[in-house]
C-alpha cells in the first residue's frame, strides 16, 4: 500500500471517524488533530499557537505570495514580515509534506490536498451529508449542544471557518466537485460505507495499470 489519502470534509460529516476507519484497515497513520503536535515538534511554534490558528484564517492574503514564500524557504524576507497565521501555515504545509515522504497515511483537512498536489499517489476526497445527518452528528460528540439549532449554527460556523482557509491558502474552492478526485455523501453511504467504498478506490488505484 503507498497511497496518500487526503479527507476535505463538512462539518458533522463524520471526516474523523471515516478516515480512521480507513487507514485502520490500511494499518497507516491518520493525521487530524493530533498533526498540531508533530507541527509543533518540527517548527519553533507551540502547540498552543498552532492549535488557535488550526483551520483559522485571520485574514486574506494571495495564494501565489504564500506558495512563493514556501518556495523560496522559511528565510525568505517575506516570511519574517508575514503574519502569525500565514506562518503557522506553512509550517503545517511542510510538516504534512514530510509525513507524506515517510509513507502511505490518511490527512483530514487542513489543505492537505494542496499540500500533496504534486504526490503521483494521493487521491483527494471530499465527504459531505445532509443536514439531518450532520446535525444528530454534531449533537451526539458535544455535550454542551443540546437542540438543533445550536447544533446547526456550529455548523454553519464551522464550514464557514474551513471555506474561508481553505480558499485563502487553496488555488482551490472547497466543496467544489473539481477541487477533489470523489466527493462521497456519507448520509447515503453511512460512516462504514463510505469507508468501504474509499478502501475500494484505493484498491483500484493501487492496481498496477493505474500505478
Amino acid at each position: 500500500m503507498n497511497t496518500l489519502i487526503t479527507i476535505g470534509r463538512q462539518f458533522g460529516s463524520a471526516g474523523r471517524e471515516v478516515g480512521e476507519m480507513v487507514a485502520q484497515h490500511f494499518g497507516i497513520s491518520c493525521y487530524d488533530k493530533n498533526l498540531i503536535a508533530k507541527v509543533a515538534g518540527n517548527s519553533d511554534f507551540c502547540h498552543e499557537m498552532i492549535e488557535h490558528h488550526d483551520e483559522r484564517p485571520t485574514s486574506s492574503f494571495l495564494y501565489n505570495l504564500v506558495m512563493d514564500t514556501y518556495s523560496f524557504g522559511y528565510n525568505a524576507s517575506s516570511f519574517v514580515d508575514m503574519p502569525i497565521s500565514q506562518k503557522v501555515f506553512l509550517a503545517q504545509f511542510d510538516t504534512i509534506k514530510k509525513l507524506a515522504q515517510e509513507g502511505p497515511a490518511v490527512f483530514i483537512g487542513r489543505c492537505a490536498d494542496s499540500a500533496l498536489q504534486d504526490f503521483p499517489n494521493a487521491i483527494h476526497l471530499f465527504l459531505m451529508a445532509d443536514e439531518d445527518f450532520r446535525v444528530k452528528d454534531v449533537m451526539a460528540r458535544f455535550d454542551d449542544i443540546t437542540t438543533p439549532q445550536k447544533a446547526l449554527d456550529m455548523i454553519n460556523k464551522k464550514d464557514k471557518q474551513r471555506q474561508s482557509y481553505y480558499n485563502y491558502y487553496s488555488a482551490k474552492k472547497w466543496g467544489r466537485a473539481d477541487s477533489y478526485d470523489f466527493c462521497l455523501n456519507v448520509a447515503k453511504l453511512g460512516i462504514e460505507g463510505t469507508a468501504k467504498l474509499i478502501i475500494q478506490i484505493v484498491e483500484d488505484f493501487e492496481k498496477p495499470e493505474n500505478s
